[in-house]
């Protein structure tokens, strides 16, 4: 009869020894929140130690993520100006292109990912263009898309992620940024995005909520399973590099579905309304920030190679202690 693994658990440097997943700070993206206007370090405030940044308060910020080790940054940008084409998602000197370029300006050692959508920039709060009846164009939204993906990479971003959902737009911003000689710029798709309630923070700190409707449209259906495989695989074929699942721990088994399926690396999104009840949990004194790592682990084990999170700071500090 085998017995329990006791004697592996029964001495701290044993239990390093077989400790079958490990999380480290390479495996982190630090989201970060960019706004047009000078001057302005605010704090979210449903994101707690979260904040805003407009460009000329950037350097402070990015020199400590380097020094806390992080490698890889998400860029959201907040602008000023919102229309129905979201012009400034795809403008040369938009506040996205603009940060961008001032981070690399700042280190070398960041590698800069920037997020493609429109919410934040369409002054209806929807991931694209919208036709004359008020519903989302899928097909038109696809050249705007694609407009904003090529001015990211043009501006100098390493990897684009679009978080869009629309159909095939993986496979139009793969052919527009091989058109224009941006053969070497990764993509990071969000391939299994829910239509999730645990947004909500992160639609405060973007400016992002629809003004009407929602996004069921075009975000998955939570009592999906099986169509999340189906997003994955067409994203895929269509040319990801890299497919994600939005959010993590509320579906910690479509992470571990897509990796028992596809041979591709995956990333999760460790979305804001999880960031904030933890983060709340933790300061109340209800949990100990252990509790920080040991979900973030959870993540990991599940099968995400790569973590989105708010906790990435944090957990760099835990790590070094």
């Amino acid at each position: 009869m085998n017995k329990r693994p006791r004697r592996l658990r029964s001495n701290p440097l044993v239990r390093g020894l077989v400790k079958e997943t490990v999380l480290q700070v390479s495996d982190l993206i630090y989201p970060l929140f960019i706004i047009e206007g000078n001057h302005i370090k605010e704090e979210i405030s449903s994101l707690k130690g979260v904040y805003r940044f407009s460009l000329d308060k950037l350097e402070e910020e990015i020199n400590e993520i380097v020094q806390l080790g992080i490698q890889y940054v998400l860029i959201f940008g907040i602008p000023q100006h919102k229309d129905n084409r979201g012009s400034q998602a795809y403008d040369d000197e938009g506040i996205v292109q603009k940060a961008v370029k001032k981070i690399k300006s700042i280190t070398d050692k960041l590698y800069v990912i920037t997020d493609v959508c429109m919410c934040e920039y369409t002054s209806h709060g929807h991931c694209g263009i919208l036709n004359e009846k008020g519903d989302v164009d899928n097909e038109k939204s696809l050249y705007y898309l694609g407009q904003v993906a090529l001015s990211h990479a043009k501006a100098g971003a390493d990897m684009i992620a679009p978080s869009d959902m629309m159909d095939g737009r993986v496979g139009y911003m793969r052919k527009e940024l091989d058109e224009w000689g941006y053969t070497h710029t990764p993509i990071m798709s969000y391939s299994a995005k829910y239509a999730s309630s645990f947004y909500g923070p992160f639609r405060e700190a973007a400016g992002s909520a629809p003004t009407f409707g929602d996004r069921k449209s075009y975000q998955m259906d939570y009592a999906n399973s099986n169509e999340a495989l189906r997003e994955v695989a067409l994203d895929i074929e269509e040319g990801a590099d890299i497919v994600m699942v939005k959010p993590a721990l509320a579906y910690l088994d479509i992470i571990r579905r897509v990796k028992d399926t596809f041979n591709i690396p995956i990333a999760a999104y460790n979305v804001s309304g999880e960031y904030a009840m933890l983060k709340l949990a933790v300061e109340q004194g209800l949990l100990d920030e252990k509790a920080i790592i040991e979900t973030l682990l959870s993540i990991k084990r599940a099968g995400a190679d790569i973590i989105i999170t708010y906790f990435a700071k944090d957990i760099a500090k835990l790590l070094k202690d």
